[in-house]
């Protein structure tokens, strides 16, 4: 079962200064929020997740370089002992009201093998990612940034609910970040109990997982490379909110609705505006479609039944219903050899494509917590890129060295 321990942390000496010290996951900051943070503060988690080649060396010498330092300079200090810590996401609703997450950060034990056992992923990764995050992790030889996992046993949000966290970031999207540090034993092994009582789905992270599996076996029995920082939350609704992910499309082919029509309907929805967009969304969960941005606006796109059925013919069941294998199945092979980037908010994808910074943009409903445990139990990958949880843990809340 999933062994979750507590570990030393490494820790930003200035607890006042986080909410200009920590950052977002490396593969949701853009090259301009990039530079913005790289400027807000010389400390900024940024630099050990996204470094930039220096005279130092290449970036991930770069990275190891300031790790370094900063432990010497005492910008990041050691937990006297091994802790758990407990994490709080308050996130602002889009339509009022707010959303909370609680869960704990601590030390999750690798399995065997990436995939088996009973932590569960439950997407498909992409091996670029792969590679960048291993090569940073023999660099600097830390987890610099938790990977995300959802808890099956329940009673974790319970338990966790009394705890204090003093120390507060606020991000820029005004989601308030909260964390307190356990180290009570009686605690410690209570969580660490709960969370070994049942299977574990990975939900974000899958690429650092892997990779933390690859170091491992690439230097069996040294220090510390036999787990990985991880955030563990319950496995509930209300703990989770789960956003798709869009797909933009670079390269596309002329006359894209018309080949998209051989398998589906493809209805116009009408000019890409913001509040065009938002009608669409609100069409393809009415009608189980996909929505399509391009030059000529917005439009509708519901595959035919029987197109789907042969679409999806070699697909898992548990997938049937997940719009990222109906994109997979029904829209890839339409687009050729176009490139694809992703992105979670609708509105904003759109405006890339009206901005022509892109040819055009397919949208995707989200998936359920229900469709995620599914998949996960029955051993199904979804494709890379199919959830977005939202809010996303800030890098910097914990930092585990693995020689300490």
């Amino acid at each position: 079962m999933p062994d979750l321990t507590p570990f030393r942390a490494l820790r930003y000496a200035d607890a006042a200064a986080l909410s200009v010290v920590t950052a977002p996951p490396y593969d949701v900051i853009e090259e301009d929020e990039r530079v913005a943070l790289e400027e807000s503060d010389p400390h900024n988690a940024v630099r050990l997740i996204l470094p930039r080649a220096s005279e130092v060396g290449d970036a991930y010498a770069t990275a190891a370089a300031a790790l370094t330092a900063w432990r010497r300079d005492e910008v990041l200090v050691l937990d006297a002992v091994p802790t758990f810590t407990v994490y709080r996401m308050t996130a602002p609703r889009p339509g009022g009201g707010e959303h909370h997450t609680i869960g704990v950060i601590g030390a999750l034990g690798l399995p065997e093998r990436a995939g088996e056992g009973d932590i569960l992923p439950h997407e498909r990764t992409l091996p670029k990612a792969r590679s960048d995050r291993l090569a940073l992790l023999r660099a600097t030889r830390a987890n610099l940034d938790p990977i995300w996992a959802l808890s099956l046993a329940p009673g974790l949000t319970r338990l966790l609910a009394d705890v204090p966290c003093p120390a507060v970031a606020i991000d820029g999207a005004g989601t308030r970040h909260e964390f307190g540090v356990l180290e009570d034993p009686s605690r410690l092994d209570a969580i660490r109990a709960l969370v070994a009582s049942a299977p574990a789905v990975l939900a974000d992270g899958h690429h650092r997982f892997e990779t933390a599996c690859a170091y491992r076996d690439d230097a069996p029995g040294t220090r510390g490379v036999d787990a990985i920082m991880t955030l563990v939350v319950e496995l509930a609704d209300e703990q989770l909110a789960v956003h798709p992910i869009h797909r933009l499309v670079d390269g596309a082919p002329p006359a894209l609705r018309e080949q998209l029509s051989a398998s589906c309907l493809v209805a116009d929805a009408g000019p890409n505006t913001a509040a065009g967009v938002g009608r669409l969304v609100a069409a393809m969960a009415r009608r189980g479609a996909l929505g399509l941005v391009d030059g000529q606006g917005l439009a509708l796109v519901v595959p035919t039944d029987g197109a789907l059925t042969r679409g999806l013919a070699s697909e898992p069941a548990a997938l049937h219903g997940v719009d990222a294998a109906r994109f997979d199945a029904m829209v890839r092979p339409v687009l050729g050899d176009a490139a694809l980037t992703y992105r979670d908010d609708a509105k904003k994808v759109a405006a890339v494509v009206r901005a022509g910074d892109a040819d055009a943009a397919v949208l995707l409903r989200g998936v359920s917590v229900e469709q995620i445990r599914v998949a996960a139990a029955a051993g199904v990958r979804m494709p890379e890129k199919t959830t977005f949880f939202a809010p996303k843990p800030r890098t910097g809340i914990a930092f585990r060295a693995l020689d300490d």
